[in-house]
């Protein structure tokens, strides 16, 4: 890759993953196989139905995420991970390393919770 290359630069990275509520929906995607819609929304706490829901739009349309759809009354979604989804761990668990050295804390990647 050369400094004349701009296909390949952190900000088209950060299009996909960025902003405040991305990578905090992908980690918890991580901790479990599936999340029903309303558990993320109570796991994220703050976050408005209308920002929750535009995130997975686009987190889905980066073939980050799979959105299942049941047919039954009332309608069931659930989340999960996809394999491109799963490749964004590691650079979100050195983010959280990196702000842990910048705190003087434990390390993430140490932590027996965070699966990759």
């Amino acid at each position: 890759m050369t400094t004349e290359d701009t296909s390949y630069r952190p900000e088209h990275v950060l299009e996909k993953i960025g902003g405040k509520w991305k990578m905090p929906i992908l980690w918890r995607l991580s901790q479990k196989e599936v999340w029903r819609y309303g558990e993320l929304k109570r796991d994220l706490g703050t976050i408005s139905h209308k920002m929750l829901s535009q995130q997975l739009k686009e987190l889905e349309g980066a073939s980050l995420i799979v959105r299942t759809l049941y047919a039954v009354v009332p309608p069931k979604v659930e989340y999960s991970l996809t394999g491109r989804g799963r490749l964004t761990l590691p650079a979100i668990s050195a983010l959280c390393d990196l702000q842990a050295v910048l705190e003087d804390k434990q390390p993430c990647s140490t932590k027996p919770d965070m699966r990759l």
